[in-house]
């Protein structure tokens, strides 16, 4: 089969409107529609975070003063899904994905424009949809996971709009996955092998398999749970002989991937990065191919070690034991890979590389702390407690969040034609470290010692931990400031990059900052050792 651009497509894009109307437009350019998403993603970033800095409040003191305790629920149920599904999910993949990848595989745009642009549209509504569901009565308060019996017999309409919403994100992240795997696929550039591609493309590969396979799966069981819901079915409601268990397998068989699918974009963003900033080729290439589809498996045969407590038989334990066991190994080569990278590299100390560095001493610890996880005495111990909101942070916050800052300074120039300012970046960078970990690390002390989860009201021992935590967060709520002047000063008066700053070796960077409408003006370059610094790497054809 051959996948092919309809000229008709081209034709479209050049007649679409010009200068910043047409991030207002339903447009068919993969450049355009990756700054749609960055942007509507970093929108609800701001929404999220404020529900966040809402928690961390009401979380200073041990009575519920802040908030009702059913306002609580509502605003930790929309921090967890906004966070996960608009803001972190939409950027690694959405964003990132649709601006880079036909570039990496030599192409002028995805393999389905038009269904790339509907893949970006289902999110706003979508969005507005999750946040407007807050203010209706009887608002969704389960969680982000949305657990029956909690989701079947709190308030209902709420909890119908939260579906509904969740599905067709859902939705978009599928049609995104087809496309990636289309374009990666089919539509690289003759002579480029699968083995000469930029790292982020075999970690978008990875990543679109997994929504592929596993969203299907969140999208039908939400579905039964609505039914559940307003058509009083049994699926899931014990009263009515469903099994709760049962949901939660198939709610995990989603959202464990759903890891995999928010931290292996970041792994591949970090991989082209690291590179470029240290001078050095990216090490172990064919090492780290073969770890990202080694996740890619195990990702899919882990879920239940969420479920430890859930009366997991014995046999089943100690199956996913071993199995998030050995999903420590390929993830651990990577860490190697990446350190073995900078060392005796010419690093350059720029925002970009410090958060790349960042992502990198945040995500250990929290695998660290995974791997603890996984031991059942452990988990059983710390189970919905502060210790794994803690990990959860260290992973998706320190490891995916870290990289998409370092990502938008490392390709900003790319997109604009104008640098950042390095000074605000570091300011940026220091405050959002420093803030993170005072906020998360304290928490692993509050679980080890008992404090449980998703509550507005603990015992008073735990108040002092608690308002460092807060401290930590107001920072990291802070810390958007120096970034948000940055953006706009750039744009406005920022010095001009040239085409290539970094002089990187990568596709993207072979051709105008900003690019053209069709990426290249002439024939794309073959480019068949992306990280072979110091060597001869690129030919034209």
């Amino acid at each position: 089969m051959t996948i092919s651009i309809d000229p008709q497509d081209s034709n479209t894009k050049s007649l679409q409107p010009k200068g910043w109307l047409r991030y207002f437009s339903f447009s068919l350019d993969h450049k355009v529609i990756g700054i749609q998403y960055l942007v509507c993603g970093f929108l609800f970033y701001l929404i999220g975070g404020t529900l966040a800095s809402a928690i961390r409040i009401e979380l200073a003191s041990p009575m519920s003063d802040f908030m009702p305790r059913d306002v609580y629920n509502q605003v930790l149920t929309l921090h967890g899904t906004i966070m996960i599904f608009l803001w972190i999910v939409p950027v690694v993949n959405g964003a990132f994905g649709n601006y880079l990848i036909p570039f990496y595989v030599g192409a002028r745009d995805m393999a389905f424009p038009r269904l790339n642009a509907v893949a970006f549209w289902l999110i706003p509504p979508s969005g507005l949809m999750l946040v407007a569901s807050y203010f209706v009565e009887g608002a969704a308060q389960a969680g982000w996971t949305a657990y029956p019996p909690l989701s079947i017999t709190t308030p209902q309409s709420g909890q119908i709009i939260w579906i509904m919403s969740v599905l067709l994100l859902g939705g978009s992240s599928i049609f995104g996955g087809i496309n990636f795997i289309a374009t990666i696929i089919k539509l690289r550039r003759p002579g480029l092998k699968l083995m000469q591609l930029p790292m982020y493309c075999w970690a978008m590969l990875g990543t679109s398999l997994l929504v592929v396979l596993s969203t299907p799966v969140l999208a039908g069981t939400l579905i039964l749970l609505s039914f559940d819901i307003v058509a009083h079915t049994g699926f899931f409601n014990p009263v009515l002989g469903g099994n709760v268990v049962v949901y939660q397998h198939l709610f995990w068989f989603y959202s464990h991937p759903a890891v995999y699918i928010m931290v292996l974009p970041a792994f591949g963003l970090v991989s082209e990065i690291l590179p470029v900033h240290s001078r050095k080729p990216l090490f172990g290439y064919t090492t780290m191919v073969f770890s990202i589809m080694g996740i890619v498996v195990l990702g899919l045969v882990v879920w239940a070690h969420h479920m430890f407590t859930s009366g997991t038989p014995p046999w089943m334990r100690l199956f996913f034991t071993i199995a998030t066991a050995f999903i420590a190994v390929p993830t651990g080569i990577k860490f190697f890979n990446w350190v073995a990278t900078l060392w005796g590299g010419k690093i350059s100390i720029n925002s970009a590389m410090l958060f790349s560095c960042g992502f990198i001493i945040n995500f250990v610890f929290g695998g660290i702390t995974g791997v603890a996880l996984a031991q059942v005495p452990f988990d059983i111990h710390v189970h919905d407690t502060y210790f794994v909101v803690a990990h959860f942070h260290y992973i998706v916050y320190g490891g995916t969040v870290f990289i998409i800052f370092s990502s938008i300074y490392h390709w900003f120039p790319k997109v604009t034609g104008k640098l950042m300012s390095e000074k605000l970046g570091i300011l940026h960078f220091a405050i959002t470290f420093v803030g993170f970990n005072l906020c998360f690390a304290p928490q692993h002390w509050l679980g080890l010692n008992g404090m449980p989860r998703r509550v507005a009201e603990y015992d008073p021992q735990f108040q002092f931990v608690n308002q460092i935590s807060s401290v930590g967060a107001l920072l990291m709520a802070i810390s958007t400031i120096p970034f948000l002047i940055n953006i706009f000063l750039s744009i406005k008066n920022g010095s001009d990059s040239g085409d290539n700053p970094w002089n990187a070796l990568t596709p993207e960077w072979l051709t105008s900052s900003p690019p053209p409408v069709e990426n290249w003006e002439g024939e794309a370059p073959l480019v068949e050792e992306p990280y072979g610094y110091g060597k001869t790497k690129t030919k034209e054809n």
